[in-house]
C-alpha cells in the first residue's frame, strides 16, 4: 500500500483536515539513516508532519523545512517537504537508545529535550517565512498544535504516530492535522475537542485497521466530511553527484587545491539520504578549473 495523504473539509467547511498514512515512508528513513528505535520514532513523526504540511503550499518550487533542535540526546531533526508530497530527513545522533517512559513507550520526549520548533517556508518570495517556538512537550505532535497556534494564529489539533515491532521493523505510522477555519461555530469546536480528548492514539487506531478513513472517522466522528483529493507521498532525496559537485565548486579553487594536494580520493555525504559520493583526484581536477 501506497503512502497516501488525504484532504478534505468537514463540519459545513467549518474544518480542514489531513490525514497521512507513512509506513513506507519511515521505514525508507529508518533503512537509509540505520535509526535506533527512539530515533525512528522521532524522525517519522516529523516526516509524517512534513508530508502534510507540505501539501499545504501551492507553488510547484514551494519548499518546508521542519527543523526540532533540543538538548536531548538526538540532537537536531531536520526534515524537509515540497507540495508534491515528497520528503526527506535526518537526525544528528540516530543510534540514540533510552529507556522507555513510564507508559512503556519510546520516550521521543526525553531523546528530544528542551529547545525550539523552526519552519521556514520557501514561496519564491524575496524572504522566507521563518516561524519558530519553544518546544512544548518535545514529543512532536503538541510542538506543532503549539506552533500552529502561536506563529500561524491558527487553532488545530496535530496528532502523529510510529509504531514499531519487535525487530525494529515500522509496523505502522501516520498522524492527522486537523484546523478550525473562522467561521467554526461553538458547536463544531465542541465536538471536535470531545472527538481529540476522547480518541485512541494514532498508533493504537493504525495498528487496529491501517486505513485513513478509518482514522478520519475516529478523529471526526459526528461531523460531516468530504474527501478533496488523496496524494501519493514518499521519502525522496534529489541528490545527485552533479549536485554535490556544485557544491564542491562553490568552495572556490583555493580550498579544492587543498582537497586535491592530500593525494587522495574524497568521499561527500548527504546528510538527508545517507548516501555518499566519492570524488577521484583527476575528478577533482575537472571541478578545480570549473571553480576558477
Amino acid at each position: 500500500m501506497s503512502d497516501i495523504v488525504i484532504r478534505g473539509v468537514a463540519g459545513n467547511d467549518e474544518i480542514r483536515f489531513f490525514v497521512a498514512l507513512t509506513k513506507d515512508m519511515v521505514e525508507k528513513a529508518k533503512n537509509a539513516h540505520g535509526t535506533s528505535p527512539v530515533a525512528t520514532a522521532a524522525l517519522g513523526r516529523l516526516l509524517t508532519a512534513g508530508s502534510m504540511m507540505g501539501l499545504m503550499m501551492k507553488g510547484d518550487k514551494n519548499l518546508l523545512t521542519l527543523s526540532v533542535r533540543g538538548d536531548g540526546p538526538l540532537g537536531a531533526i531536520v526534515v524537509t517537504a515540497d507540495s508534491k508530497g515528497r520528503v526527506k530527513g535526518y537526525v544528528n545522533n540516530p543510534v540514540v537508545c533510552i529507556g522507555a517512559n513510564d507508559k512503556g513507550k519510546l520516550d521521543v520526549s526525553k531523546a528530544v529535550g528542551y529547545g525550539h520548533l523552526q519552519i521556514i517556508k520557501d514561496l519564491g518570495l524575496k524572504e522566507p517565512y521563518v516561524g519558530q517556538v519553544e518546544l512544548q512537550t518535545g514529543e512532536i505532535a503538541e510542538d506543532l498544535t503549539y506552533y500552529f497556534a502561536i506563529s500561524e494564529q491558527t487553532p488545530s489539533a496535530v496528532g502523529l504516530g510510529v509504531l514499531l515491532d519487535r525487530e525494529n521493523r515500522v509496523k505502522t505510522a501516520g498522524g492527522f492535522i486537523i484546523q478550525l477555519m473562522p467561521n467554526a461555530s461553538d458547536e463544531t469546536i465542541r465536538i471536535l475537542e470531545e472527538n481529540i480528548s476522547t480518541m485512541a492514539s494514532v498508533t493504537e487506531i493504525l495498528r487496529e485497521k491501517e486505513d485513513g478513513n478509518y482514522l478520519l472517522s475516529k478523529v471526526l466522528k459526528d461531523l460531516d466530511y468530504k474527501i478533496q483529493d488523496e496524494t501519493k507521498v514518499e521519502f525522496y532525496c534529489n541528490c545527485s553527484k552533479e549536485r554535490i559537485e556544485k557544491g564542491l565548486i562553490s568552495l572556490g579553487e583555493k580550498e579544492i587545491n587543498k582537497l586535491i594536494d592530500e593525494g587522495k580520493e574524497i568521499e561527500c555525504n548527504c546528510h538527508f539520504c545517507n548516501k555518499n559520493y566519492v570524488f577521484s583526484v583527476d575528478e577533482l581536477n575537472t571541478i578545480r578549473e570549473e571553480a576558477k
